[in-house]
């Protein structure tokens, strides 16, 4: 018996039809499944006899699988409810680019059956860490700092390993890893990494100065963000917004402890995944 997540993209017809089907075979083969109980993700589940529903904190305990049905934001925030847990994930894509995800609804149970026999690959996947507020917070895409709303630019005084680089007038930074380097950072101009390649790229957006490029730096590197200049700045991870931050305060980033181990079967080809979801085939 194994016990297996389920996330789910709850707004999805098709995810949370296919969740449900999903939990019901699982749980007649004699494995638990657990859904975190909050939002329409746990509605899908109401009256289910298949499911145990669980707090956020308790999601992650002992879990062998967790399987994520939805686009990539369904997998970011898989990755964050595991917190930094050692646990297999199962991208299934109801989503239009599934940069993140492995499989197609089609697939979906041959894909859970190979992962719970360990027929699969594992893609380690580096993310980056700060410190928000006083809360510590680590994300598989990006850490942003940029202008407040209403606000034109923000200056950012950028020092790498206690080193003082330079300062960005931008409309912000992006910090973030190589997975996050096809989602904002790509459309601010940054460079496709590979994802499974260990490093921090930061990126600036829409900069006010002749030097807008992209600098890559090791994974190993402390990169300390400082709000200069009389205007704040408002910090989001993995797309979601964190905190304000004001003139002179700062947040260091830097890679996490934690790894996303996203399921794969055989080699991906990161190459061939890029030119079909940018269309570039074709040209």
């Amino acid at each position: 018996m194994s016990v297996i997540g389920i996330v789910l993209h709850g707004a999805d017809l098709d995810a949370r039809e296919n969740a449900i089907r999903l939990a019901a075979h699982l749980h007649t083969e004699g494995h638990r499944v657990r859904v975190v109980a909050d939002g329409m993700a746990a509605g899908a589940f109401d009256g289910s006899s298949a499911v145990e529903l669980v707090v956020r904190a308790n999601f992650a305990h002992e879990l062998d699988l967790v399987v994520s049905l939805g686009g990539d934001g369904t997998m970011l925030r898989t990755v964050g409810l595991l917190a930094g847990a050692d646990v297999k994930i199962l991208g299934v894509n109801f989503g239009d680019l599934g940069y993140l995800t492995v499989t197609d609804p089609e697939d979906l149970d041959d894909a859970v059956a190979r992962s719970l026999r360990g027929d699969h690959d594992i893609e380690r996947r580096i993310l980056v860490q700060g410190n928000v507020d006083g809360t510590e917070v680590h994300a598989l895409n990006d850490i942003v700092v940029e202008r407040a709303p209403g606000d034109t630019t923000v200056r950012l005084g950028v020092a790498l390993n206690g080193q003082r680089f330079t300062a960005y007038s931008a409309d912000g930074l992006i910090v973030a890893t190589p997975t996050g380097s096809t989602a904002y950072a790509l459309s601010a101009r940054g460079p496709v990494v590979q994802p499974t390649h260990e490093s921090l790229q930061i990126t600036p957006v829409s900069p006010h100065m002749l030097f807008d490029r992209t600098l890559v730096v090791s994974a190993d590197t402390d990169i300390t963000l400082t709000v200069e200049g009389h205007r704040s700045a408002v910090v989001s991870v993995d797309g979601h917004t964190m905190a304000t931050m004001e003139p002179g305060d700062t947040i260091t980033c830097q890679r996490s402890p934690r790894i996303a181990r996203l399921v794969t079967f055989g080699p991906r080809d990161h190459l061939r995944v890029l030119t079909t979801k940018l269309g570039l085939g074709d040209r």
